[in-house]
């Protein structure tokens, strides 16, 4: 089924978000793509090239060992050509096609980049599913096996796939060279792989000494010069674009523009990574994975101006600093952070094997470049990217204030944590809609709530599930239905124009957000997107009593309402009337919750339902799973309020 997104009123719809600037700028790429069609200049020569940006003596000594073994285990498992992506399994990648899509079958067609209708399942596939494999990032795995080990199958292995990849996707022409985010990405892989081979004699052959990667190396750096993401796109794929210019440009410094694209990058860098996070050090697009994808190319980056002695404006590692510790301040007690916005298992840098948590390595890292604050979660884990980057990052003293305890209320994301005893975390959601005109990964989750005990999803934010090619399951997972709020009159608080277009945004504010007291944690906001209604949302953490209180108020005229509490994929429900019994385990141990509903709706559990999608939960893209969810109907009239209470039993 084709997405909206490329129909004319998509185009009039997403244009209608763009200001002038912006309009200007991508009348100008149109010329330039149109220009580049019939004319395409090779790269310049180059001579006597040589790769200096290694790792320092003693960095590959630093990996921890049980790192080490799980590193090997999962480039044991590429070898034998097998991997999953998004919930996809491939046994193909000892020898893969580029273009092929598994989970459709189809594969993109051949032609000039800029024809490609990438956005179109029908006529190309699955998307993501044909560009996840040429991030090349399963490749610096495995060229990280190789320097952790010394085997030079790994190399001899990575090696091989970068020629065939080369030699299937020649500059400009398929969809390996129709979005930024991708070049940006796969040109820090390469950098990444150029630097664990070193020690492998065939290293020069494979890029310096070898015109074909120079090549290839040149036009990914000219094609993200003269098409960045801008205006109202100018989200975490900028970052991407920037961070992944500047890394090769600082290692793969080898060409007359090598100068300027440096500059050029690290400038948009430094702008961009101010612009896309709140000063809490939140990402503005409030979507939670998108904060950890933008701080790992963000360490990235830094990691090759140290490496190069390219100095880098000291708000580049304030950015990344207020990042960390913002990561640190709102991670639960297994330090899972919040699930909030789209969430597609895009990473910056991947040199780990399966089962490395991707938060305790994050943390880890800032606190081996920035150093932990005593409010900070412990962390346990061990990872291969830590060191490795720690050796490579110059540790700085911060020139700022940190915060002295652990924040819970950061008013400018809207985004509250109240905490309690036994694991009891609960995020509420009274921030703005998304980032940008066009909000592009927001969903329709105002005064949301996420409820976990002791790491464990008890109301549960369903995640994203997908992005292209299935739109009635897009449409289910960013919808207000599909989250832990009030809907009315059967519509979304806000209105979108498309997978990635919100028209109309719901404007939300917190009222109060006192986590200060021991005893009890309050929260309050409201949001505008049903006006003139009004939805008022009062939580209550009563840490004696272990209770979560939920008032949902609604001021203005009569409206039907649709209440919605979602479980994690681990409660079993038992419900009867308006309460509901929780059981779970955790841990060998088994634990219960009652969650007594408001009595003035009617409530029914719906659980993995298609047609329309209701009680699903995704705990990866690509990837879902039945999970109950609970939804009380009824109406405004005559009702003050309607209460929800959540006991976890001791």
């Amino acid at each position: 089924m084709t997405v909206s997104a490329g129909s004319a009123g998509w185009y009039l719809r997403r244009l209608s978000r763009m200001g002038p600037r912006e309009v200007g700028g991508r009348v100008g790429d149109a010329v330039r793509r149109r220009r580049w069609r019939s004319k395409r200049p090779d790269s310049p020569g180059v001579t006597g090239a040589r790769f200096t940006a290694v790792l320092p003596a003693g960095a590959i000594a630093a990996v921890p060992p049980d790192a080490t073994k799980r590193l090997v285990a999962e480039a044991d498992r590429l070898m034998a050509g097998h991997a999953e992506y998004f919930g996809v399994a491939r046994d193909d990648l000892a020898d893969p096609d580029w273009w092929y899509d598994p989970k459709t079958g189809r594969r993109a067609p051949w032609g000039y980049a800029f024809d490609m209708p990438y956005r179109n399942e029908d006529a190309v596939g699955d998307i993501k599913q044909i560009w996840e494999l040429s991030r090349h990032q399963y490749l610096t795995v495995l060229a990280a096996a190789y320097a952790l080990t010394g085997d030079e199958r790994y190399a001899e292995r990575v090696a091989e796939h970068l020629r065939s990849w080369w030699t299937a996707n020649a500059p400009l022409r398929g969809v390996h060279w129709t979005s930024g985010i991708e070049l940006g990405i796969r040109l820090l892989s390469w950098v990444w792989v150029r630097r664990l081979l070193d020690g492998w004699p065939g290293a020069p052959v494979l890029f310096e000494d070898n015109p074909v990667a120079l090549r290839q190396i040149w036009h990914h750096q000219r094609w993200l010069a003269a098409f960045p993401s801008r205006g109202s796109s100018a989200n975490n794929h900028v970052i991407a674009e920037a961070a992944g210019q500047f890394a090769a440009a600082c290692a793969f410094g080898w060409f007359p523009s090598s100068t300027r694209w440096r500059a050029d990058a690290l400038r948009s860098l430094e702008r961009h990574l101010r612009n896309n996070t709140f000063g809490s050090g939140l990402n503005r697009e409030l979507a939670t994975e998108y904060h950890g994808l933008v701080l790992e190319l963000g360490l990235a980056a830094l990691a090759e101006a140290d490496a190069a002695d390219v100095p880098v404006p000291d708000s580049v590692r304030l950015v990344l600093l207020r990042m960390t510790d913002a990561l640190a301040a709102v991670v639960d007690g297994r330090l899972r952070p919040p699930r909030q916005g789209d969430a597609d298992d895009g990473h910056g840098l991947v040199v780990d094997g399966a089962g490395t948590d991707r938060w305790a390595s994050l943390l880890a890292t800032g606190d081996a470049v920035f150093g932990r604050l005593d409010w900070w979660p412990a962390v346990t884990g061990t990872d291969v990217r830590t060191p490795l980057l720690a050796a490579l990052i110059r540790p700085t003293a911060a020139a700022v204030p940190r915060p002295a305890s652990r924040p819970a209320h950061f008013a400018d994301a809207g985004l509250t944590i109240l905490r309690g005893p036994e694991g009891i975390w609960c995020r509420c959601d009274g921030g703005p809609h998304g980032f940008l005109s066009i909000a592009a990964h927001a969903h329709a989750d105002a005064l949301s709530v996420e409820v976990r005990h002791d790491g464990v999803d008890v109301l549960a934010d369903p995640g994203t599930y997908c992005y292209h090619g299935q739109p009635l399951w897009r449409r289910y997972f960013r919808s207000t239905l599909g989250h832990n709020t009030l809907r009315l009159d059967g519509r979304d608080q806000s209105v979108s124009g498309g997978p990635f277009l919100w028209t109309r945004q719901a404007r939300s504010r917190v009222l109060v957000a006192d986590t200060s007291g021991e005893g009890v944690a309050r929260w309050c906001a409201e949001h505008d997107g049903y006006r003139p209604s009004v939805h008022r949302r009062r939580v209550e953490l009563i840490a004696s009593q272990k209770e979560l209180r939920v008032v949902d108020e609604v001021r203005g005229p009569r409206r039907t309402v649709h209440l919605a509490f979602h479980l994690g994929p681990a409660i079993t429900a038992d419900l009867v009337g308006n309460r509901a019994v929780l059981t779970w385990t955790r841990d060998g141990e088994d634990r219960s919750a009652a969650l007594d509903l408001p009595a003035q709706l009617s409530w029914r559990a719906h659980r993995g339902e298609s047609d329309p999608p209701l009680g699903w939960y995704s705990a990866g893209f690509g990837r879902r799973e039945p999970a109950t969810t609970l939804v009380g109907t009824g109406s405004t009239d005559g009702a003050e309020g309607f209460t929800t209470v959540l006991g976890f039993r001791g």
